[in-house]
């Protein structure tokens, strides 16, 4: 019998951005029994292994039957692991397979271990876990007796995605980087250490999400003015609040009632040929997507008679997934603001003096819906605390 435990070197979160490194630390133990018999041969001794590999796979699974790849650059290699993926869902990427070891003889209570490390591609998507489709990583260690069946022990992992516009390939380096080569030279001084690419795109999404832009926005509708919305900044990272402001001060029409809500719009692609997307390109520039399905968050929800001035407050959950896009889905954020507005003579500002005013029973209302893009990046896979035990294998 050969027990297999497998732990992550970073233990505090399973969480990898792409184009980060993998690592895996892999035992494999020959534990030792209860009772020893006197007589014993080698081959009851010696407990084989005829090898084992890693690999990281992203499957997607959906309602759409159709099994080509969505993804330009798709590493595949059939190897004797293909016959245990079934079940699982298509493989859209799948890292190459590496070696740990070929022919691994371990005695009883003797136990040896192995550091697998990979690379996450920078086109891999994100995992995500929509509503027609999802798409989820398992980083896959497999091994196999002489005669026997391949066993397979999959861990899961998650993984966030770049944009393009922070990917350590797209990103120029930070500037205001003085010359090393012209200063005098010490070898008293340590040397400065360089930042990897990764760190830069990380730089590159604190800028972009750190910056303040308020967009004022009148809401209105065919009555008059419902009020005006401030947003301060279009773009978010996960776990950061989403704070605007509501001022009715320049209202013509009195709202009863304001609900915010943080919406994630799944918008499944049609496929085309090349020769039918280049006819469309030039008929039509601006193609019209499909409607998407609407999966609902974090909501804020007030009621705001009498009300001047009010504020909404919605935190973006660490589990999310970020905005991104693939050959087959776009993921888009937006707010999703819904208005209960009333032209009934009998909502009257409140006053301090007037204390015997009493809320009418019976109010006309109507109801606008207006909803808000945003976009969502992701965050340091650092600040997503998640439990992540070992993962074992018992071979008998």
């Amino acid at each position: 019998m050969i027990e297999i435990v497998a732990k992550l070197v970073r233990e505090q979160t399973p969480v990898f951005l792409c184009g980060e490194a993998v690592e895996l630390f892999i035992s494999f133990t020959n534990p030792s029994l209860a009772e020893h018999r006197i007589a014993q041969s080698n081959n009851d001794i010696l407990e084989n292994l005829a090898w084992a590999t890693g690999q990281i796979h992203c499957y997607r699974s959906s309602t759409d039957t159709d099994k080509s790849a969505d993804l330009k650059h798709v590493f595949t290699a059939e190897t004797a692991l293909n016959a245990s993926n079934h079940g699982q869902g298509n493989i859209v990427m799948a890292t190459e397979p590496k070696i740990l070891f070929c022919d691994l003889r371990l005695a009883v209570g003797e136990s040896k271990s192995y550091l697998y490390k990979e690379v996450l591609p920078m086109s891999s998507p994100p995992t995500y876990r929509g509503v027609s489709i999802k798409y989820f990583y398992k980083l896959t260690i497999a091994t196999q007796r002489v005669g026997s069946k391949v066993q397979v022990l999959r861990i899961p992992i998650r993984v966030l995605s770049l944009p393009t516009v922070i990917r350590p390939d797209e990103v120029p380096a930070l500037c205001n980087e003085t010359n090393d080569e012209l200063a005098p030279t010490n070898p008293f001084l340590e040397k400065r250490k360089t930042e990897s690419k990764l760190e830069i795109a990380l730089h590159h999404l604190q800028n972009i999400t750190a910056r303040r832009r308020p967009n004022f926005y009148l809401i209105s509708n065919k009555r008059g003015r419902v009020g005006r919305f401030c947003l301060f900044k279009p773009a978010y990272k996960l776990g950061e609040d989403i704070v605007g402001t509501l001022d009715f001060t320049c209202r013509t029409v009195r709202c009863v009632q304001v609900s915010v809500t943080l919406q994630c719009e799944e918008i499944l692609l049609p496929k085309q040929s090349k020769s039918e997307t280049k006819k469309e390109d030039s008929t039509n520039p601006v193609q019209q997507l499909p409607e998407g399905k609407i999966m609902n968050f974090t909501k804020h929800h007030e009621v705001c008679v009498g009300l001047m001035q009010s504020q909404m407050i919605l935190p973006v959950p660490l589990h999310v997934t970020p905005s991104f896009s693939t050959s087959l889905v776009d993921v888009r954020w937006r707010l999703h603001f819904e208005f209960v507005t009333s032209t009934s003579d009998s909502l009257t500002p409140l006053h301090l003096d007037e204390n015997n005013w009493q809320a009418p029973v019976d109010i006309p209302i109507e109801t606008m819906v207006w909803n808000l893009p945003i976009t969502l990046y992701p965050t340091s896979p650092m600040q997503i605390l998640q439990q992540f035990g070992k993962h074992s294998l018992i071979i008998k």
